[in-house]
């Protein structure tokens, strides 16, 4: 005898298949085009101080990064996840709970870079990939559920 009937299983494969489409849309295209556009700021404003500005590498990567998180901030509020009905959140309030995802993230991507390697016998490369690849994905879902979601919501 299954707990689960066969409706309630065809309706949960249904919520998740309602799930992975609502994961593709102009949205997450958007949220794929300021990422990599963050990135490339990153790495190009680093290497800019670095060379070109003279400035000690240790020095440029923190400032090229701030600079880069600031710029993915307002692409995620001005282009990612634009609305015209406005912001649950100020933009305040939102600067605060980005910077704790921020923050969140990178904590995940050291503490899985530090400690899975040896527990998995595989390299700090691929683990940090596959974090990173993850953290992605719930990134959006965390910005556009929780920081940048419509009064509405």
């Amino acid at each position: 005898m299954s707990v689960i009937s066969d409706q309630q299983e065809q309706a949960a494969t249904l919520g998740v298949v309602a799930w992975i489409r609502s994961l593709i849309s102009w949205e997450t295209l958007r949220y794929g085009v300021s990422g990599t556009a963050s990135t490339l700021l990153y790495i190009v404003l680093t290497l800019l101080l670095e060379g070109p500005g003279g400035i000690a590498i240790q020095v440029a990567i923190p400032v090229a990064y701030a600079l880069a998180l600031v710029f993915n901030f307002t692409m995620q509020r001005m282009f990612v996840f634009p609305r015209s009905e406005g912001f649950a959140l100020a933009p305040r309030s939102q600067l605060v709970r980005y910077l704790g995802a921020v923050l969140v993230q990178y904590a995940i991507t050291a503490t899985t870079t530090a400690k899975l390697p040896g527990l998995l016998h595989v390299s700090e490369t691929d683990v940090y990939v596959g974090t990173v690849l993850c953290l992605a994905v719930a990134a959006f879902l965390t910005l556009r559920a929780v920081v940048f979601h419509p009064a509405d919501a």
